[in-house]
């Protein structure tokens, strides 16, 4: 029992350390949940761990993954030596000889290549599973590494069978069952996507049995999408993070109003106060407020869209698109050596794809030699557009401040600086990074406050935090 107890908190403790935030209270209402339930039934003990732990459906991914090698459906290739994933004896399965069973051989992965386009034109998840353990054994296998590394291989395995290959033998067979050859060639990709993950899964199970799942949670496992740093996620992370980035706007603008609602008294008027006293003996019973200033952040964006920074950038003007009402006037600007407006782009209506499309046919308005410089950026702003910063507005720069060495235009950042009412630098690279090679972060943060941004969770606290 106490292992299990000891594997459970380890468990609680990956998902806090992936993003997900997991409280001790809902810690408390997943063991009651676990105790009521069976344990031989996995599937009913992850659903009811995901019913006490999860809030977001973006998170679920994560969760999967950490499930998988906290409490994996299998160990080892699943069944005792000399047999197959599923049970039948190599010698059987025609795998083995006088000297034990063959892994790998050409016959072997034809053999094996074949079979696998069967399951993947068919579409049987079980069988397809059973395939990806037994590749990961068969072909990712990688016994007599050096201390500290690994003995299996997603990566090896992928390369050595290729199921990518195996599309156009898919798609074949699914135009064989009359299908239409576009629904043919998505269904082939998403299979074949599937099972590589499959694949990738079942290597990280087999590296968390070697050095343990800690490791691998720590090492291996990709945090939940909005903690995902900008600069190292992938096209289908990319994807998600469009999708969440509304929602998150909404709760934020939300959150907002409520605030605002909230502090929308002003300060106490001190003398109607006192006045109002005097038919109460003096004692103030009702307090009297001055009326409250309005006010809505003017805001001007300057942001760097070169190649380094491109999707820190997409998602920091999309959310300040999606927030748009908050300001009382927004304009946007783009640069990598050159400076270009994009105000336009964020009109009221506009589609969120085409907002997107035009953010990125700008950068190449931006740009006249394709290598970022900020000073020299810096500079044309100040000449060209220093009318959009007054005493109202706030500036928001957003970049990792690399600008290959170049001058700075230090007092062109402080001059503009000082004529706006706030300014802040948002930095998607962490703070480890700062100051390192070409980037002129500090010497940019002694002029304007920097901010590391790497994140939704920590856009859409700076964002809350500004408004």
């Amino acid at each position: 029992m106490s292992g299990l107890v000891d594997r459970h908190i380890a468990f609680l403790e990956a998902l806090r350390g992936a993003g997900l935030s997991v409280s001790l209270a809902e810690d408390l209402d997943a063991v009651a949940a676990l105790t009521a339930l069976d344990w031989g039934d996995r599937r009913t003990i992850r659903d009811a761990y995901a019913a006490t732990l999860v809030k977001k459906q973006s998170q679920r991914t994560t969760f999967d993954t950490l499930f998988d090698l906290y409490f994996p459906r299998l160990v080892g290739d699943g069944a005792g030596p000399g047999t197959n994933p599923d049970g039948t004896n190599t010698d059987e399965a025609g795998e083995a000889g006088d000297e034990g069973p063959v892994r790998d051989n050409a016959e072997a992965l034809a053999a094996f290549r074949q079979e696998l386009a069967d399951a993947l034109a068919d579409g049987d998840r079980e069988r397809l599973e059973r395939l990806a353990v037994d590749m990961v054994g068969r072909f990712g296998a990688m016994p007599g590494r050096g201390p500290g590394l690994s003995s299996w291989s997603a990566y090896t395995a992928l390369r050595r069978v290729s199921p990518a290959d195996l599309v156009q033998q898919i798609v074949d067979a699914l135009l064989a069952e009359g299908r239409h050859e576009e629904e043919a060639s998505r269904v082939a990709g998403r299979r074949v996507g599937g099972f590589t993950t499959m694949v990738e899964d079942d290597a990280c199970r087999r590296i968390a049995e070697e050095k343990g799942p800690d490791h691998v949670a720590t090492v291996a496992v990709r945090p939940s999408i909005d903690r995902l740093d900008f600069t190292s996620a992938r096209r289908t992370d990319l994807e998600e993070m469009r999708r969440e980035i509304y929602p998150l706007a909404r709760r934020l603008a939300t959150r907002l109003t409520q605030e605002h609602h909230a502090r929308r008294r002003g300060p106490l008027d001190f003398r109607r106060t006192v006045r109002a006293s005097i038919s109460t003996g003096g004692v103030p019973l009702v307090t009297h407020h001055k009326p409250k200033r309005p006010h809505r952040t003017e805001l001007v964006v300057l942001c760097d869209v070169s190649g380094s920074v491109a999707n820190f950038a997409q998602f920091t003007l999309l959310l300040v698109f999606a927030l748009r009402d908050q300001f009382q006037n927004l304009r946007a600007f783009t640069f990598v050596d050159d400076v270009h407006e994009v105000t336009g782009h964020f009109r009221p209506g506009a589609d969120a794809a085409e907002v997107m499309a035009g953010l990125a046919a700008s950068a190449a308005h931006a740009a006249l030699w394709g290598r970022t410089n900020y000073g020299r950026a810096l500079t044309r702003f100040a000449e060209e557009h220093a009318d959009a910063l007054g005493p109202k507005s706030s500036l928001l720069i957003l970049g990792d401040a690399r600008s290959n060495y170049s001058d700075l235009a230090l007092p062109v950042l402080r001059d503009l600086a000082g004529s706006a009412r706030h300014a802040w630098w948002l930095n998607p690279e962490h703070t480890r990074h700062w100051a390192t090679g070409d980037s002129a972060a500090r010497e940019y943060g002694a002029v304007v406050p920097m901010v590391e941004c790497r994140n939704l969770t920590q856009l859409s606290e700076f964002v809350h935090a500004i408004l």
